[in-house]
Formats: structure tokens, C-alpha cells, sequence
């Protein structure tokens, strides 16, 4: 699997799918998921609103995934996941790990060879940046995955840095 950086919008990328760092309603928020439903129009949200009747009445809980239309984006596919509120006096490592294992699994489902991923949890969720990236390329580059290529797209000149910096640990191209 390639991994690569990119500093910049997420919502322009033209990949097989796009994760949305979603909050439980997949009902639209701010960050990421705000923007992603605002540029895929209401096809993405008429979709999370089937999948609240249909499947996730109490919403998607934090870790899982699930897809739906990418409606106006240049993507085929949303990938919704939930992260992790951060905690210092809990360690939740496992389930920001869980958003990106379950996301590219829903990736192979679907046959998408091409993901981009926000650093979950990372915005208003509290996650510490550094540790956020860590945990990101850790989780992605010992995933078993039919993905060639994941994408981390973020919005930020701090955020690209510390992606850099935990790519720059493992040996992969940025």
C-alpha cells in the first residue's frame, strides 16, 4: 500500500471513497463532517437518514463505519466513522485505531482501491495531534487491505507535520 500526504480540503479529492469523521448522528456536525455533507449535497445525508431508520437508530457507535453515496463529491463512496472523544484519563487508543481498520474495511467491501482519511479525532475530539498521527499510520500500514492507496488529506500546516513525522518513522513516501 502506498500512503501519501496532502495538505489541503478533503472534499475535492478524487478517490474510489472519502471518510468522513462523522459524529454518532451521521446527521452532520462541524470539521470535516460538516464540510463533507455540505459539498456532497443532501444525497449523502437523504442516505444517513436510511441508515438511522434502518439500521443505527441510536447511531453509528464509536469505531465502526459504514458507507453510503459520496451525492456531489468527486468521490464514489462516504465512509462514515465515529471516533473517539479524547480523554486523559482514559486510554481510547484502540478505538480511534478501530475508525481506521473498520473504514478500510468497508473500503474492501466496497472495491475501493483509493481512501482518503481526515485525521480522526484530531479537531474538536481533543485528540492530541502527534499521538493522532501515530496511531493513524501505525493502524493503516498494518492493515489487511486490498487498498492501494490511502490518502491522509489534512487541513493544516501542524496536522501535515506531524503525518510527516510519523511517516518519516516508518519509511513511507509522503
Amino acid at each position: 500500500m502506498r500512503i501519501v500526504l496532502v495538505q489541503g480540503d478533503i472534499t475535492t479529492e478524487a478517490v474510489d471513497a472519502v471518510v468522513n469523521a462523522a459524529n454518532s448522528s451521521l446527521l452532520g456536525g462541524g470539521g470535516v463532517d460538516g464540510a463533507i455533507h455540505r459539498r456532497g449535497g443532501p444525497e449523502i445525508l437523504a442516505a444517513c437518514q436510511d441508515l438511522r431508520r434502518s439500521h443505527y437508530g441510536r447511531g453509528l457507535p464509536t469505531g465502526q463505519a459504514v458507507a453510503t453515496t459520496a451525492g456531489r463529491l468527486p468521490a464514489r463512496h462516504v465512509i462514515h466513522t465515529v471516533g473517539p472523544v479524547w480523554s486523559r484519563d482514559e486510554d481510547r487508543s484502540d478505538l480511534l485505531a478501530s475508525c481506521y481498520r473498520a473504514s478500510l474495511r468497508v473500503a474492501d467491501e466496497l472495491g475501493a482501491r483509493t481512501v482518503a482519511f481526515p485525521a480522526i479525532s484530531t479537531g474538536v475530539y481533543g485528540w492530541p495531534m502527534d499521538d493522532g498521527a501515530r496511531i493513524a499510520v501505525e493502524t493503516v500500514r498494518s492493515a489487511a487491505t486490498g487498498v492501494e492507496e490511502v490518502r491522509f488529506v489534512l487541513f493544516g500546516a501542524e496536522a501535515y507535520a506531524a503525518f510527516e513525522a510519523a511517516l518519516t518513522g516508518s519509511g513511507a513516501e509522503g
